[in-house]
């Protein structure tokens, strides 16, 4: 998909303060503790066709308003991911900007987690 200048300004500014992981590091992470959470912030038609098994979803147009409600405490550890990696970037920077300590960015998103085997669910 080829993406417009002004979004991939957007990201490109938000990236440096967003940690972004591997699909290894975020298994491990996951595995690791189970209090973290897997967020999905594709948009609602992208989910129904497909997502991680043990993910939340949170939409990128919802997260904001609905992630205090859904995960209140500011200290659990969060791994967000979209299709390719982008608006995951965007999700967990607004985390960050509102409290959240432990959040991070799947590096690939959905694509890198089909290519390396992630239990999906549909």
């Amino acid at each position: 998909m080829d993406h417009s200048p002004g979004f991939l300004k957007i990201v490109n500014e938000a990236q440096p303060r967003v940690k972004e992981i591997t699909i290894e590091q975020a298994r491990e992470r996951l595995a690791k503790n189970p209090k973290a959470v897997l967020i999905d912030v594709r948009e609602d038609s992208e989910w129904q066709k497909g997502h991680a098994a043990e993910a939340m979803h949170l939409g990128k147009g919802i997260l904001e308003r609905d992630i205090e409600k859904a995960i209140p405490d500011q200290n659990t550890e969060l791994i967000m991911y979209c299709g390719g990696g982008f608006r995951s970037i965007m999700s967990a920077d607004n985390a960050q900007k509102m409290g959240y300590k432990n959040v991070y960015s799947l590096a690939g998103g959905y694509k890198a987690m089909l290519q390396g085997q992630w239990p999906m669910k549909t």
